[in-house]
């Protein structure tokens, strides 16, 4: 883990203890996972990935801890119509990148963005709450295999 990998954990764990959820050696564990994976993680994924560590973790045990950290504003289920939703820990705002071929999401930057909540409630009078983008493509591995098969 790097510094600022153990530093969003230290800090995820004094969301929960304050808000009274008790910190399990899975919770930890699926906790540690999504911090260090950059890959928006489905349940099935973290599940698989710590099943060697705790092999009596069942993947319902997964989706019940992720809908804590959801509630408890730690973690973002992201739904883009396919089967399964993805875990994203949340950090600073940010956008996603997603593969049409492989699904891949690759996290997006781009402060500029923030002013269009800003410009919507100007112009419309809504009181904004949140927004989602989502840019769609095709990532550098699917189309290198694209060109190699065409």
């Amino acid at each position: 883990m790097t510094m600022s990998d153990e530093s969003q954990l230290k800090e995820a764990i004094s969301t929960l203890k304050e808000t009274g959820v008790r910190i399990t050696p899975q919770r930890h564990a699926i906790l540690e996972f999504l911090i260090e994976s950059m890959a928006h993680p489905t349940a099935d994924d973290i599940y698989k990935a710590l099943e060697g560590k705790f092999p009596n973790m069942s993947v319902a045990t997964v989706y019940n801890n992720l809908r804590v950290f959801r509630e408890v504003g730690l973690v973002k289920e992201l739904t883009y119509g396919d089967a399964s939703s993805r875990f994203d820990f949340v950090t600073t705002e940010h956008y996603h990148v997603i593969c049409d071929s492989c699904g891949k999401i690759v996290d997006f930057h781009y402060p500029g963005l923030d002013e269009v909540e800003h410009l919507a409630s100007h112009v419309t009078g809504f009181k904004v709450n949140s927004h989602r983008m989502e840019i769609y493509g095709t990532c550098l591995e699917c189309s290198k295999i694209n060109k190699e098969t065409h």
